[in-house]
């Protein structure tokens, strides 16, 4: 898979380097809002072509799929211009807030014979996979606890801009209603949330508590006030902790007190080879419309829920593109 990078965001590094462990994938291009800053990129990083705008990299004939790393109110747009110049897209998460841009993407994907995956690299990782087959040691779930939080005191940062559609559930608590949705193996009935504000206007901190068919509840916690991270699934017989659910670094898992380890392996590298094989016709993609589709309900419920001080049930969201 040739791979062409759609702007030189920090997030890029990880996928440079999986990209490098990997025999699958080639990164042949990147494209950002001006010609030296391409340039620059692309000879610190090995890049072999560098592009001045976007278009430009989306209009290389030699670009099979592009990484999409702008900020996420950039997401639908230039996710729509890719799938329109006929390029595969991994698009970094969280794809939407707005289901109804999440729907209009994997439409014009489909129409296109391409293939469009948000990148949940976590979901990816053979952790993620132990976990899940784990979940029968512990009885029946009964609830699920999910934290991702880190400090950041850059107010001008973008994840603080609510014109980029920042925020602390945007940016990491989307991983919780991931992980959460996973463990619960299916959508939430009912959400209700409380958000801390930021001086930029963006939530700083969200909690969220979900309810999901057969009485399973999880609590979420997004924050970019403190450090903190875990999954935790409690069951009728025991529980999961999973310390590094997101990063899966550690490989290690604690099942009803004994440790579980996996060999630990680089997130982003699988990614890339299962949109790599999705495209040689090898593989499904493990993320596709459902699943982008119900993180994007559950996100614009949460915020729903914040804003108007009641339980929303995230089928009821609008299904109106946003202005």
């Amino acid at each position: 898979m040739r791979l062409g990078i759609v702007s030189t965001a920090k997030i890029n590094l990880l996928v440079l380097a999986g990209a490098r462990a990997s025999t699958e994938v080639d990164v042949v291009a990147v494209g950002s809002r001006d010609s030296a800053t391409a340039e620059a990129y692309a000879r610190e990083h090995g890049i072999p072509r560098a592009h001045g705008s976007y278009d430009a990299l989306l209009a290389d004939p030699d670009v099979d799929a592009v990484y999409i790393s702008l900020p996420n109110s950039l997401h639908h747009e230039w996710t729509l211009r890719a799938l329109a110049a006929g390029k595969h897209v991994l698009c970094e998460k969280p794809y939407s807030r707005r289901p109804a841009e999440a729907e209009e993407a994997f439409d014009a994907a489909d129409a296109a014979g391409l293939h469009l995956m948000e990148a949940f690299m976590w979901r990816h990782n053979p952790q993620t996979r132990r976990l899940v087959e784990l979940l029968p040691e512990i009885g029946e779930l009964r609830a699920i606890r999910a934290t991702f939080a880190f400090r950041l005191d850059d107010e001008t940062n973008v994840r603080m801009l609510p014109e980029l559609d920042g925020g602390a559930l945007m940016d990491v608590g989307c991983y919780c209603v991931s992980g959460a949705r996973l463990l619960a193996g299916a959508e939430p009935e009912r959400v209700s949330a409380e958000q801390v504000m930021s001086r930029t206007g963006v939530d700083i901190q969200l909690a969220g508590v979900l309810r999901f068919p057969g009485d399973v509840t999880a609590e979420l916690t997004a924050a970019m006030a403190f450090d903190h991270q875990g999954l935790e699934a409690i069951g009728s017989d025991g529980t999961i902790v999973v310390p590094d659910p997101w990063h899966c670094h550690s490989g290690v898992l604690v099942v009803n007190g004994t440790e579980v380890r996996v060999e630990p392996e680089d997130s982003y590298r699988l990614e890339l080879e299962n949109l790599a094989a999705a495209i040689r016709g090898e593989a499904d993609l493990l993320l596709g419309r459902a699943d982008a589709l119900g993180q994007a309900r559950t996100i614009e419920a949460l915020y729903r829920s914040a804003a108007e001080g009641r339980a929303i049930s995230p089928l009821s969201t609008s299904s109106a593109p946003k202005p």
